[in-house]
């Protein structure tokens, strides 16, 4: 049976801050096709769906605007001030995800007009209050990053220890001391050093490394914390 609701309801939406490592973070953006903010920058999301769970939302509207799919997903916060949408009173649920842009090809589609990476130094004016979220979610990066190997979701698979460390300063935003850096990541054990080197480059070429998923899950059960 049918219930009415005696006072009115916000709508729900989700908002998706997708991250990628190029020479520098860059973050994936969505050029708006409809009003509001028609024409204008944003953030890929829109409106859940009656029964449909918030990840599963999140991860759809990735999907559908930017063609974008099995990415790291994570809940940042909401967002909910009553006037941050024109249209209505609107509560948005944010997430941020970690791409490696070699794995993805991204293409404008339902209502955007265009998709594309922005550094996240140079990032244009935003609809609605994406520029807020967009901040908050760089805060969250930057704390979460030096705790959890999350990190790892920007490389390729296989990486060298200077694209790692690489990957740090761009994210952190300041240099690190190269002997510590190596000191402690080796440390940690999580490093499988590979039988293979960098190919094609005009250096002496590195060698590679990969993540060990599998013996950090183990060890963070047993209580490892991981930290840099």
């Amino acid at each position: 049976m049918s219930h009415t609701y005696d006072y009115a309801r916000p709508a729900l939406t989700v908002d998706c801050v997708v991250f990628g490592l190029d020479e520098e973070l860059q973050v994936l953006l969505v050029q708006r096709d409809l009003e509001p903010f028609a024409g204008k920058w944003a953030l890929p999301g829109g409106f859940v769906r009656v029964g449909e769970g918030l990840e599963e939302a999140a991860l759809r509207e990735l999907e559908e605007e930017t063609g974008l799919g099995d990415v790291y997903l994570e809940q940042l916060m909401s967002f909910g001030h009553p006037d941050r949408d024109p249209r209505e009173h609107v509560v948005t649920i944010a997430y941020y995800a970690l791409v490696k842009l070699s794995d993805h090809s991204v293409r404008a589609a339902t209502d955007a007009r265009d998709a594309a990476w922005f550094s996240v130094t140079d990032v244009p004016s935003l609809a609605f209050d994406h520029g807020k979220i967009l901040d908050v979610a760089l805060e969250r990066l930057r704390g979460k990053v030096r705790y959890a190997p999350i990190g790892f979701e920007l490389l390729p698979k296989k990486f060298t220890l200077t694209e790692l460390q690489k990957l740090y300063e761009v994210v952190l935003g300041y240099e690190l001391d190269k002997r510590n850096f190596r000191k402690k990541i080796l440390a940690m054990d999580l490093l499988v050093e590979l039988d293979e080197v960098q190919k094609d480059v005009a250096h002496r070429a590195a060698r590679l490394y990969r993540f060990d998923r599998r013996r950090y899950d183990k060890l963070a059960k047993r209580g490892f914390a991981f930290e840099l």
